[in-house]
């Protein structure tokens, strides 16, 4: 029996919410509470706890904080609904006349009226409907059950123009101890906005982080194996500041624990001006390197062309149409590759810790590493992984996610790829007995043999560890159907391009790579350039008005400065000591 190395996951931020209630949404698709259902490559338990409510029923819900704004839950309550009654036992003294003033509540969307109808059971009752997540339930059912009952109610969910924040399309209940909101600072409007990294860094004191500790704790005592936590925190926000703070909290108080960070940054802001587009850069830039520090390694997520204040075109993936203006589609992409590269720590066999992914890519100090990922994998229906990967002869497939362009060189330091999701398509060739492979892949015996040969003739010198799985990412409603008419609803590409009318996609395979290369030190010297030319005392006075020092932001500065010459790579691949480029 394996034993489960549980995760506890932090997410500090209203895009990182977005971000993470679409991971959460494909965590729950893949739930199963059929005891008889045979175990899959995924062990739930190590990001999900298992509770029961006051009437008995077992209930599963993430090991998660997430903290936000106020203003940001809109329709969803902050202690939940999975542990109360819901009815108000609150006792009125006062004998005097009272006035009471209601407010209309925001209205739901469509997809979160079914799913209370699904609740009080007003849906699919004749078929005793019910999900393990939800606390009504009676009886097990496996999730594809719950899934494929709930694609069949659906309304053709479109949310686009619904999602005002993050939880009008959560699916699942959270725990009361999940919800933090920061009551200082607006989620909307012009006033009392959090848009600096020391307006952040001065939150973690007081009220909020004793809230914050004693949620802390209650997750970290109900583990029997911590191996650590993954955190998502905004980077071009105050929360940039907040989650630095954070990460230095958890590196303080759980030493030995990994704490993976990915930080993570829209395409673009509505209210956006000159102004605020300084200081997301400035955001960034203290981000990237205090969340560096802190954690066992950090990882941008963004799908904007560059974290400057003139970034290139966003991402664009060949089997994709989204809408990169829009939250909820670009954070889906973000979601769907997220599961990909954070799955090695998740396994039910074969797992690797936290800390052994991160020391694989965070050698000598370089603990920033950026990811890549083919958004879906593009896999013929019906074809074998060597005639797929045989198309793509002058680059891989992936597309970058973290606004870092790969070397066309081949230099890597260091590199962890995932593919998932293939399914029954061949790993190998299928050619018959006899006959001569058309290309050296095709000769291959195994998956890995297979995965590993194409990319080292890309990266011929560089350290590489794989991962496959047969396992897809399950897409359930709402799950944006951002995808091209030629993928087909297991992901795979087709051949006619179908009829409009096909079936929505409920998986898709995704090939992502986590790497550390030469390229990142191009990424942050530019970043570090470009900060470091502002004169902020003159462009963005207030930025250092709500309490950052200038010998902190300089001091800053200079640590971007160190850790982008720790990948410059001035021999072909050999790399130089710090003391040596001391010298220079």
């Amino acid at each position: 029996m394996s034993v489960c190395r549980e995760v506890i996951t932090l997410q500090l931020g209203h895009y990182s919410n977005y971000v993470g209630t679409h991971w959460w949404n494909l965590q729950d698709a893949s739930l199963s509470y059929d005891p008889e259902e045979k175990p899959g490559e995924i062990q739930s338990d190590v990001v999900f706890r298992e509770g029961q409510t006051q009437g008995g029923h077992v209930t599963y819900t993430p090991r998660l904080i997430a903290v936000d704004l106020k203003g940001s839950l809109r329709t969803l309550r902050q202690e939940g609904c999975l542990y109360d009654s819901g009815k108000d036992t609150s006792v009125v003294t006062w004998d005097g006349n009272l006035m009471i003033h209601k407010e209309s509540p925001p209205t739901k969307n469509l997809f979160l009226e079914d799913l209370d109808k699904m609740d009080r059971g007003e849906i699919l009752a004749e078929d005793n409907f019910c999900s393990g997540s939800q606390p009504q339930c009676s009886g097990s059912l496996s999730m594809d059950t719950v899934n494929s009952r709930l694609q069949r109610v659906q309304h053709s969910y479109r949310l686009e123009g619904s999602v005002k924040v993050w939880s009008d399309f959560l699916r699942i209940h959270l725990h009361p101890r999940t919800i933090s909101i920061i009551h200082q600072y607006n989620h909307d409007g012009e006033a009392h906005r959090l848009e600096a990294f020391s307006q952040g860094e001065s939150l973690l004191q007081g009220a909020v982080l004793d809230e914050l500790e004693d949620k802390l704790h209650f997750f970290v005592e109900e583990c029997d194996y911590l191996q650590g936590f993954q955190v998502l925190c905004d980077m071009a926000d105050g929360f940039a500041g907040f989650g630095s703070k954070v990460t230095e909290m958890l590196q303080d108080s759980y030493s030995g624990r990994g704490i993976l960070t990915w930080g993570t940054a829209p395409v673009s802001y509505a209210d956006s001006t000159p102004v605020k587009d300084i200081y997301h850069l400035l955001n960034c830039t203290l981000a990237t390197v205090h969340m560096a520090n802190n954690s066992s390694f950090f990882c941008p997520l963004t799908l904007r062309g560059g974290l400057g204040r003139r970034p290139s075109s966003p991402v664009s993936f060949p089997h994709l149409s989204y809408d990169p203006s829009l939250w909820f589609h670009s954070s889906s992409v973000l979601a769907l590759a997220l599961d990909a590269l954070t799955v090695s720590y998740r396994l039910r066999d074969n797992s690797v810790p936290m800390w052994q992914l991160a020391d694989t890519l965070a050698v000598s100090g370089r603990k920033v590493v950026a990811a890549y990922g083919a958004v879906p994998f593009p896999m013929m229906h019906g074809s074998s992984l060597p005639d797929t990967l045989s198309s793509w002869t002058d680059a891989p497939p992936w597309k970058p996610l973290s606004a870092c362009s790969e070397m066309s060189d081949g230099r890597c330091y260091g590199q962890w790829a995932t593919l998932r999701g293939y399914g029954d398509q061949s790993l190998i060739s299928a050619l018959p007995p006899g006959t001569p492979p058309t290309t050296i892949l095709h000769s291959l015996p195994s998956g890995e043999d297979v995965l590993g040969s194409y990319i080292r003739s890309f990266y011929p010198t560089s350290p590489l560890a794989l991962q496959l799985l047969a396992t897809p990412s399950k897409l359930t409603p709402p799950y944006p159907q951002i995808f091209s008419p030629q993928v087909d609803a297991q992901g795979f590409l087709q051949s006619p391009t179908p009829s409009l009318s096909s079936s929505p996609v409920s998986s898709v395979p995704v090939l992502t790579s986590l790497q550390s290369n030469p390229a990142l030190q191009s990424w942050l010297s530019e970043l570090h350039r470009s900060t470091s030319t502002l004169d902020i005392r003159r462009v963005a006075p207030s930025f250092l008005s709500q309490g950052l020092e200038s010998s902190d932001y300089d001091e800053a500065l200079e640590q971007l400065r160190v850790l982008a010459r720790c990948y410059r790579d001035d021999s072909g691949g050999v790399m130089r000591s710090s003391s040596e480029e001391e010298d220079d």
